[in-house]
């Protein structure tokens, strides 16, 4: 049953050859033979199938044929097989001529093939130097065939024409003159005149009707006009012709009216395997022409999403009528005005571009493709480092996109302009160099993702990103030289809360303290609560100067008073710091022993109005948890928390600040309920890559070293962004750095490597300064909910975990413990438990585990 009429097909006019043509099977040159005369698109398909593909022709030369030729067996056996058929098929085709009748002189029938076959061969050479071997063989072989059975025909023809003319005039003309002489000049005039004549003749209108036969090929367009498109185009005139069959234009108006894609493939199909250029031209330009405003430009972008020849793009927009290929681009309709700034992009010529897509700025997506034309013009023109650096780029349209790739590629290249900033005006040679590394990197994303960008865009996407490379490598070098005459100073802070340049990656929970301690009418109360030396002390400590300029900070540590004996103790700590940071004499220790909460009341309400107006205090108390130690050692009763709260209530200027490692549902007292009532719980994580990665290249202005990209992603991997273990790494490099420059004497660049990660982190000397933290992991494991230990002994072996179920059958545990177990885990950031499979998450914890045997 034929498809219903609105059903379109997908063409797939390739030829169907599943191996390469045989030098020993004589059908194959029979093929080829076929292949040159009525489909030679078959030849380009050839060789990009089988030999190695295709080569732009600005890219052939003498050196590139010999290289293909030399190293590609198949273009070498098919360009052998072109000469073989050029040099027999006309001897052959003579001989047939000859057979049935038609006049040859084999001396003339010689002449013409040595003439053809040398034309050919020397043609087929020329055009294979200039476009491959596929279009060399094909006019090669056509010319010497052509060449040799018309050149050996017109001379057998021209030689009796000539010499029955000759014959006739120069009898007729003696006959009616006497004398020899007489005899002598009429014959050898009419001769030379006739011989002349006939030749010209003979060759002039041979020529003529061959060439306009091999070109036009009417004798295909006679049987295209009574033949149905058919399947397969090598079976059909099309493929030889230019001249438009008629049911070509109709076919294809009736596809990419239902269904416009599938009509751009067949276009597409056609305009590789056929010669009907013009009826696909006015057909697609008809219906352009036609289409609504808010269709054209999407419409417009699928026809040049992979355009089989882009001057279809181009005669959208120009005129086809006289000089197809030299017509003025227009910008006076929509549909003109858009396809015009596609070939402009494609044509590398997006200032025109942008000038053609404004034409359309009210049409959907034409805002977008005018903006993304000017940026790409912007960055075009930038040809040094100070020309990036002082591109201001327009703002970028809101998505949906048209063009989302190419726009994720416009968001790179603005990163590499804001690098470049840094690169042309920072005084610090470590933010140059980084900020270079970053802008170089993000250009060679740009080229390895070129091939996502959209087709007219893609190659001026590709020219800008290696033009931007070019000149920050040229700055790099110089950037990156420096000679260190002796030991780098370690910014790295191992063990002690980090303060200044290497306190990053905490903006978001600063963010929130800045939300609760001054944007609000009172002091909100808070708790930061994570894991060990996840950073909790380094946020307190620098709160007050990151928050803002009136807040007031005492920080308390706990752990100075885990020997304390009573309330006054913990009070009278408190106090000296308070009086230390405010400059306010503390009460003294005889006060504080004999009324120790009237006597901080009292103190605390003077500290409070000694305040400026517009200053506020936070309490901070660091190690939260030995208060808990305390009540239950017998040294605090239960209601000193009570106590804490009350504190918090005294004034809305005041304000606490908590930190410790149990999470909030591991305070589970029946002391502390009330008391969490009254505080914000704030967790503390582990760090983003992004602080990673600056907190590691960016210790110090003056840090001399430098990281690879890969480094520092290895560094995140490993460490997973816990703070402690990131900034042991960094210390652990630059000792080794030291100790190979300046104590080995060895030279080597002043960059860190993966492999330099590699080997720091698996010498027992960074276990060893480590192994504070990892022994606190551990030995919390051992106390709360019981079988952690065993869990991450089971766990440590797997990289990637285990299944619950596989865990459950190595501890030997029952399904509710190892929940129980898991979960005191996870919330202490020890294991990650994610679609039923288990993982510790710190691949250096792990290997730590691993080797304690």
């Amino acid at each position: 049953m034929p498809p219903p009429p609105t059903e379109v097909p997908r063409l797939d006019l390739a030829p169907k050859l599943q191996r390469p043509l045989s030098l020993w099977n004589p059908l194959d040159y029979l093929r080829l033979l076929y292949w040159v005369f009525y489909f030679p698109q078959a030849l380009r398909w050839y060789v990009d199938t089988f030999g190695g593909g295709y080569v732009p022709s600005n890219q052939m030369n003498w050196r590139k044929v010999l290289e293909i030729l030399r190293d590609n067996p198949v273009q070498r056996q098919l360009l052998l097989q072109g000469v073989f058929l050029t040099v027999v098929t006309p001897l052959l085709l003579s001989w047939g001529l000859e057979q049935i009748g038609v006049p040859i002189v084999w001396g003339g029938v010689a002449y013409g093939v040595a003439l053809g076959v040398a034309l050919g061969v020397a043609f087929g050479v020329a055009l294979g130097v200039a476009y491959g071997v596929a279009l060399g063989v094909a006019f090669g072989v056509a010319g010497g065939v052509a060449g040799g059975v018309a050149g050996g025909v017109a001379l057998g023809v021209a030689y009796g024409v000539a010499y029955g003319v000759a014959l006739g005039v120069a009898y007729g003309v003696a006959g009616g003159v006497a004398g020899g002489v007489a005899y002598g000049v009429a014959f050898g005039v009419a001769f030379g005149v006739a011989l002349g004549v006939a030749y010209g003749v003979a060759f002039g209108v041979t020529g003529g009707v061959a060439g306009g036969v091999a070109f036009l090929r009417p004798d295909s367009y006679l049987i295209g006009i009574f033949t149905r498109f058919p399947k397969k185009i090598w079976l059909s005139p099309a493929a030889v012709t230019p001249l438009s069959i008629p049911w070509v234009g109709p076919a294809l108006k009736r596809w990419l009216k239902n269904d416009w894609e599938l009509g751009v493939n067949n276009i597409n199909e056609l305009l590789a395997y056929s010669l009907q250029f013009v009826p696909v031209v006015q057909t697609v330009n008809d219906l352009l022409a036609r289409l609504p405003n808010d269709q054209i430009i999407y419409r417009i972008s699928k026809l040049a999403e992979h355009p089989f020849d882009w001057n279809l793009i181009r005669l959208a927009s120009a005129h086809f009528y006289p000089r197809p290929l030299k017509g003025q681009l227009r910008t006076d309709t929509p549909a003109h005005a858009t396809a015009a700034g596609f070939w402009l992009l494609h044509a590398h010529s997006p200032a025109a571009a942008s000038q053609a897509f404004a034409v359309v700025r009210d049409c959907l997506y034409g805002e977008e493709m005018h903006v993304l034309a000017v940026s790409l013009a912007l960055f075009k023109t930038a040809e040094d480092v100070s020309a990036i650096a002082a591109i201001e780029p327009p703002n970028f349209p809101a998505s949906p996109f048209l063009r989302p790739v190419t726009w994720r590629a416009l968001q790179r290249f603005c990163h590499v302009i804001s690098d470049t900033k840094t690169v042309v005006g920072s005084v610090s040679r470590t933010a140059r160099a980084f900020a270079s590394n970053r802008a170089l990197g993000e250009l060679k994303h740009i080229l390895n993702n070129v091939q996502e960008v959209p087709e007219a865009e893609r190659q001026l996407v590709e020219a800008i990103a290696k033009q931007w490379r070019n000149a920050l490598l040229d700055v790099a070098t110089s950037v990156g030289e420096e000679t260190l005459d002796q030991p780098v100073r370690n910014p790295y802070v191992v063990g002690d809360p980090v303060e200044g340049e290497l306190f990053v990656g905490r903006e978001d929970i600063l963010r929130q303290l800045e939300e609760l301690w001054l944007m609000g009418r009172q002091m909100q109360s808070v708790v930061l609560y994570g894991h060990r030396r996840m950073g909790k002390t380094s946020i307190l400590r620098n709160a007050a100067k990151t928050v803002g300029s009136g807040l007031r900070l005492v920080y308390v540590n706990m752990l100075r008073s885990a020997s304390a004996e009573s309330i006054s103790d913990v009070l009278m700590a408190i106090t000296d710091e308070i009086s230390e940071t405010l400059d306010v004499p503390a009460p003294s220790d005889r006060e504080l022993m004999e009324q120790p909460t009237r006597t901080f009341d009292r103190y605390l309400k003077r500290v409070i109005e000694g305040l400026a107006d517009t200053e506020t205090l936070i309490i901070a108390i660091d190690e939260f948890e030995k208060i808990e130690a305390l009540i239950e050692a017998g040294k605090l009763t239960p209601d000193f928390i009570a106590y804490l709260r009350g504190l918090m209530q005294m004034s809305p200027r005041l304000g606490f600040a908590f930190a410790g490692l149990h999470t909030l549902e591991e305070m589970t007292q029946d002391y502390f309920n009330p008391f969490f009532a009254s505080v914000i719980p704030i967790r503390v994580g582990f760090l983003q890559p992004g602080a990673v990665q600056q907190l590691l290249a960016n210790p110090d202005p003056e840090f001399p070293l430098d990281y690879r990209r890969e480094a520092l992603d290895r560094i995140s991997q490993l460490t997973t962004g816990q703070p402690y273990l990131t900034q042991l790494v960094g210390f652990q490099l630059v000792r080794r750095f030291n100790d190979q420059v300046f104590e080995q004497k060895r030279s080597r660049e002043n960059v860190f490597t993966v492999e330099d990660v590699e080997i720091v982190t698996e010498a027992p000397e960074f276990f060893n300064r480590g192994r504070y933290y990892f022994t606190g992991i551990w030995d919390q494991a051992g106390r709360d909910e019981p079988q952690q230990q065993l869990i991450l002994q089971r766990l440590a072996p797997h990289r990637s975990g285990l299944s619950l179920q596989d865990l459950q059958n190595q501890t030997q545990l029952e399904k509710d413990a190892l929940n129980a177990a898991l979960n005191v885990l996870q919330r202490h950031d020890v294991v990650q438990v994610r679609d039923d499979q288990a993982r510790i998450i710190v691949e250096l914890f792990r290997r730590w585990l691993l080797r304690q045997g």
